[in-house]
């Protein structure tokens, strides 16, 4: 069990929640199913899965449930939103991954671990906030919030508002010594969801969640590192990655190195707000690897399998 390859595989958004449905939990759960399908081929394949995903359909509509109810209950803090939607979604993961596997007549253990990361109190991003959460709102909801619970809010298109809230570089998993464990054990393991509950540490040690959202291709380039895994995969909705996206000379990737890389972002071929940060998660976690043969997969959660023998999506190695 311990000498199965060992891949880390991020979920993006349309895992469990698509764009162009409701997202119920009726929904979440057909999506989880398809999913499973995905991951369960590469664990028949004879591979072992650290499964983390994202959150953010899932933690936008439990904000807004926050605010429909704020009369009737009180509203949750958003470090506790994040800690409510991960074991929620690590639920529906582990369950239909587990119950794919029993179908196939298999025994593997698969379960979630609610997972904290500890963040810099000081992290740039605390000053200058910019990851979207929650529904758009009007000029005049964006004020009232803005004066009101004291929200960052961002115009992103003319007259349309979201708020905004800090996205601090992960920098320790607080369990990551019970993953390994786990990893060591031989389990598949659903960790870091939404890219984990982001944490600070005060002067006497102590932890205290803060109000933020960590990115999840980053907290899986962080956990990748630390179990020396062979591989990451970066699961999305899209084919391969693409320079000069959107433009007349848009080039899909094959192949590319860490080198070439690191280049391409420094030329900001890569926005923030879309691959910028999965390039990122992938330059971070190779840079840090001690395995020659260590890569980073980009590429379709329908053809995981595929993707992950090169045949389609974009492989980058170390050279």
């Amino acid at each position: 069990m311990a000498d199965r390859p060992k891949i880390v595989v991020a979920l993006g958004g349309n895992a469990i929640s698509r764009s162009d449905e409701a997202g119920n939990v009726g929904q979440q759960f057909v999506n989880s199913r398809v999913t499973a399908k995905s991951l369960a081929d590469l664990v028949e394949q004879g591979n072992q899965l650290i499964i983390t995903h994202g959150n953010g359909p899932q933690i936008g509509n439990f904000l807004l449930r926050n605010e429909a109810a704020a009369d009737a209950i009180y509203p949750l803090p958003m470090e506790v939103a994040v800690a409510h939607v991960q074991g929620g979604m690590g639920f529906m993961i582990a369950q239909t991954l587990g119950n794919e596997l029993r179908f196939r007549g298999r025994t593997d253990a698969v379960t979630a671990i609610v997972t904290t990361i500890l963040v810099d109190h000081d992290d740039p991003s605390f000053h200058d906030p910019t990851k979207p959460i929650g529904r758009t709102l009007s000029e005049k909801e964006a004020e009232g919030y803005g004066r009101d619970e004291g929200w960052a809010i961002k115009e992103i298109q003319p007259g349309k508002f979201r708020r905004v809230v800090a996205s601090p570089i992960p920098r320790k998993i607080i369990e990551i010594e019970m993953i390994r464990r786990g990893v060591d054990a031989g389990d598949i393991l659903v960790v870091c969801g939404g890219g984990g509950i982001p944490v600070i540490q005060d002067p006497k040690g102590a932890m205290h969640g803060t109000r933020a959202v960590i990115d999840k291709d980053l907290a899986s380039a962080l956990i990748a590192t630390d179990l020396d895994v062979d591989a990451m995969m970066i699961l999305t909705n899209v084919d391969r990655v693409a320079i000069n996206f959107g433009k007349p000379d848009q080039k899909e990737l094959d192949r590319i190195t860490l080198s070439e890389a690191n280049g391409l972002m420094a030329e900001g071929q890569f926005p923030p707000g879309s691959m910028g940060p999965k390039i990122q998660g992938a330059i971070d976690f190779l840079e840090a690897s001690n395995k020659p043969t260590a890569r980073v997969v980009i590429g379709p959660l329908h053809k995981a399998v595929e993707a992950f023998a090169g045949k389609v999506g974009t492989t980058i190695t170390k050279s």
